[in-house]
């Protein structure tokens, strides 16, 4: 992989040079922070992905700087970059509960970058620019680390590393090309250059193992450079506006091709020279300066009735008398209900009844569940005999040992829970997996999440929406005993099943 890329870059990098006529060839190098935007389906990603940290890496290369065409402010500028991505890891767990004490794992790879950017340069002085651009780029894999350090509470110390991760397109590899968008902005003076760089990847640069996830880079640093020269043969230019001096009018000051050399700085298409306000566009009717407007209203001043207020044409630059239709108080430009009588509060629009049981959403105690006037909007509470019957199915549910499959006899249990939600159809259940503390952790809570979604997917085959199911597993963190003994340790396997009409 290595072979191929530095081929790859090789012959990019001479078709650049071979190409260039009057372009300029830059070295480059900085520091940034990358990391690994990811979005993960297994159980605690939320705190879990608190742990990971951005990696400091480096990226050095080659851009080429190539104007549009002569005198253009607007620059192709292609690049082979080499950078470092990834991230690290790094956690502490709580040896009541797990074997482990401490991880501390990175995730190091490194590409070789082509961005193709379009970039625009604003003049600040004789050499200083602001330069702002963005564009695509696609990357090349090159090489990879990956480190696992792991202490357990024991003591005992292992590391797993690989220093050579698989490519290409299955699980567990990583993609040998990746592509994505990257934006810089900076200075230029004169050869030198500094600038600030950002980069968001589009494509999932890994495929996870045993877990759905999305993968992609994100950068963000700091790059200073040098153009080596240009390229091509020169001509004499001293003002560097793309006019070459036997054909510039005005040698010693940047100007544009179509005033030959000359600027025009406030480009109203008036050369200074003929400009008599030439920091400040204007009309050429009016020899290059603006038609007084005090207020902005595009009312000249000498139209305007009201020339110190901001007004409208059609009411000669005074501002329209204000307009309120369904006389709420709320005038019909800033009104999303401009018929209807509402409040300030809502913009105009009457208060809200989300629930559509009769009762508005500032008086609604339940404004998401329709209830009843009495309860002040909420539904009624679910009968004491129902929550019984459904908790005593769920001390019924069993499961093959160490396992998320259902024995038969659990069937009739769900069977039941399940007439009761088709008789109740406003009823939401909660379906809550839970484990004992043996075990790891980990797969702990990968059986309690899978015993809870075998529930889901029961109830779900039995005719009852899913949308109206939420299964989550716990693992060992809700025990009903903190016992050692067998007893007490299976009163934490459980699926608990919870009600509710809100």
């Amino acid at each position: 992989m290595k072979r191929v890329c530095t081929t790859v870059a090789t012959c990019l990098f001479l078709a650049i040079i071979t190409h260039a006529q009057q372009y300029r060839i830059g070295m480059l190098g900085g520091v940034h922070q990358s990391k690994v935007l990811e979005n993960a389906d297994i159980p605690g990603w939320d705190s879990l992905k608190n742990k990971y940290s951005p990696r400091t890496g480096m990226h050095f290369g080659f851009i080429a700087n190539m104007p549009f065409r002569t005198g253009s402010n607007v620059y192709f500028q292609p690049g082979i970059i080499f950078t470092n991505k990834g991230r690290k890891f790094a956690a502490r767990y709580d040896t009541t509960v797990s074997q482990t004490l401490y991880v501390n794992a990175s995730e190091f790879v490194n590409y070789l970058e082509v961005p193709l950017n379009v970039l625009y340069k604003f003049r600040l002085g004789k050499t200083a620019k602001f330069l702002i651009g963005a564009g695509p780029y696609g990357s090349f894999f090159y090489t990879g680390k990956l480190k696992v350090e792991t202490v357990s509470k024991n003591g005992d110390y292992t590391v797993d590393e690989n220093k050579d991760p698989d490519v290409g397109d299955g699980p567990g590899k990583y993609a040998v090309f990746d592509y994505g968008v990257n934006g810089v902005a900076g200075f230029e003076f004169g050869r030198l250059f500094l600038t600030a760089n950002y980069s968001r990847g589009l494509k999932d640069f890994y495929k996870p193992q045993n877990y759905t996830a999305t993968y992609k880079h994100e950068v963000l640093g700091i790059t200073a450079g040098v153009f080596i020269d240009k390229l091509g043969k020169q001509k004499k230019d001293r003002d560097d506006d793309g006019v070459q001096d036997k054909e510039d009018k005005c040698p010693d000051q940047a100007g544009t091709a179509k005033f030959n050399g000359c600027p025009d700085t406030d480009n109203d298409g008036l050369q200074d020279k003929e400009d008599k306000c030439p920091g400040q566009a204007g009309l050429l009717s009016n020899a290059g300066c603006p038609i007084s407007d005090k207020d902005n209203d595009g009312v000249a001043d000498k139209d305007d009735k009201c020339p110190d207020v901001a007004g409208v044409k059609e009411n000669n630059g005074c501002a329209p008398e204000p307009k309120d239709s369904d006389k709420d108080g709320v005038n019909d430009s800033e009104d999303k209900c401009p018929g209807i009588g509402g409040s300030a509060r809502y913009n105009g629009c009457p208060v809200p009844d989300t629930d559509g049981d009769g009762l508005n959403d500032e008086v609604d105690k339940c404004p998401v569940a329709k209830g009843s006037v009495a309860r002040n909007g909420c539904p009624e509470p679910i009968k004491k005999e129902i929550v019984e019957k459904v908790n005593f199915a769920a001390r019924r549910i069993q499961f093959q040992q160490s396992k998320a499959n259902l024995l038969p006899s659990t069937h009739k249990v769900l069977n039941e829970v399940a007439a009761v939600l088709k008789q109740n159809p406003d009823f939401k259940l909660s379906i809550e997996g839970h484990t004992s503390g043996d075990a790891l952790y980990n797969a702990n809570m990968k059986l309690s999440q899978a015993r809870a979604d075998k529930v889901k997917a029961y109830l779900v085959s039995k005719g009852i929406a899913a949308s109206r199911l939420k299964a989550v597993g716990f693992g060992p963190n809700q025990p009903l005993s903190t016992g050692t003994s067998e007893k007490e340790k299976a009163k934490n396997r459980r699926v608990e099943l919870k009600l509710s009409n809100q």
